[in-house]
């Protein structure tokens, strides 16, 4: 690893793993993408990215399209995470944006919703996810504006943003809308590993980018147990980057 790469403040994932595989954590103010198949564990990831904040007293920020509140933290006690003690704290925030609500969706996007997050001091931001929102506007030029609009507002509060996107079915190591890629700094990309046969096997993690830092390029197997996403980061190689 590049010693510039070495002096970047890092913002740990709370995954391990993965923080070795990116070499001490998210380089900080990154905006990255988290792709993957339903199923892979990108909302569990997200959470995972928050707690891991609040435990160090960061103020985190999960902006949901998908969950209510409610059921969005119970999501989050199935793994025993201080979900509650976290809010409790003003640690740990959920902000609805409702897909239904496209007007004004889409004019808090596109107006205050930066200064709303630097005001609420937060450090991580979570967007769950990107791909409902791509469906408050009606044409491609109006989806990238949005994304840029969001990922310009998460950068404005000067956090640390992780977004997350359905993959693309037919070509899942790209997301569904195929624009998200270009509004992030990095990619991480969760799917599936499958036998010579073609039937799924186990659940794999690979870092498809990462600017401005080395990072391993190895496809790393990973699981989702009790407390949350566990990478198996053996055999990494940073100096791939």
């Amino acid at each position: 690893m590049s010693g510039s790469d070495a002096s970047r403040a890092r913002v740990r994932s709370g995954v391990d793993g993965l923080d070795e595989m990116l070499g001490g954590g998210f380089p900080a103010g990154h905006v990255i993408l988290v792709t993957g198949l339903p199923g892979t564990g990108k909302t569990c990831l997200g959470l995972q990215f928050l707690l891991a904040g609040a435990a160090a007293g960061e103020k985190g920020v999960f902006l949901s399209l998908e969950e209510d509140t409610p059921q969005l933290l119970e999501s989050a006690r199935q793994f025993r995470w201080p979900v509650d003690a976290s809010v409790e704290k003003g640690t740990l925030k959920v902000v609805r944006l409702d897909p239904r609500e496209t007007r004004q969706s889409l004019h808090r996007v596109q107006g205050d919703l930066g200064k709303e997050l630097a005001t609420m001091g937060a450090k991580r931001i979570v967007v769950d996810s990107v791909s409902l929102l791509n469906m408050l506007s009606d044409d491609e030029a109006g989806r990238r504006a949005t994304l840029f609009a969001l990922a310009g507002a998460c950068r404005q509060a000067g956090a640390t943003t992780l977004l997350t996107a359905e993959a693309d079915p037919l070509h899942p190591e790209v997301s569904r809308d195929g624009l998200s890629e270009y509004v992030s700094d990095g990619v991480v990309l969760l799917g599936y590993s499958t036998a010579p046969d073609g039937h799924r096997v186990g659940l794999a993690l690979r870092i498809l980018k990462m600017r401005r830092t080395a990072h391993a390029r190895t496809v790393q197997p990973y699981s989702i147990g009790p407390a949350g996403l566990v990478v198996d980061a053996k055999a990494v190689d940073f100096g791939a980057g």
